[in-house]
């Protein structure tokens, strides 16, 4: 009995270090889209000459493989969404200044 309840214990403590991991995940994401506002800012406002496309590209990549985790429960997916959308509006706004500004960038 006391190997069942083991094994139960260290299921628990699995799924509890899982939504943990995706918990910081999440955090980190939020914080990576606000690095990234600050960065296209700075752009905008003429202080670099280089748009910050790596970072866009690496937190597209980071949301895609968040994505695909089946793991997250209904508040986690709820917390994702919402950052998703975020950073499509963000993504929107930079894509129509670097238009506007004649700096057509895919």
């Amino acid at each position: 009995m006391a190997l069942i309840g083991n094994k139960l214990y260290r299921e628990s403590q699995g799924k509890a270090d899982d939504a943990l991991e995706i918990d910081m995940q999440l955090a980190r994401m939020e914080d990576d889209i606000r690095k990234l506002k600050i960065d296209f800012d700075i752009f905008f406002n003429g202080a670099t000459k280089r748009a910050p496309l790596e970072a866009r590209a690496r937190l597209d990549s980071f949301i895609k493989r968040v994505a695909d985790n089946r793991n997250l429960s209904y508040a986690q997916r709820y917390q994702f969404n919402t950052l998703v959308a975020r950073f499509t509006s963000y993504r929107e706004l930079w894509r129509r200044t670097l238009k506007a500004k004649g700096l057509e960038i895919v």
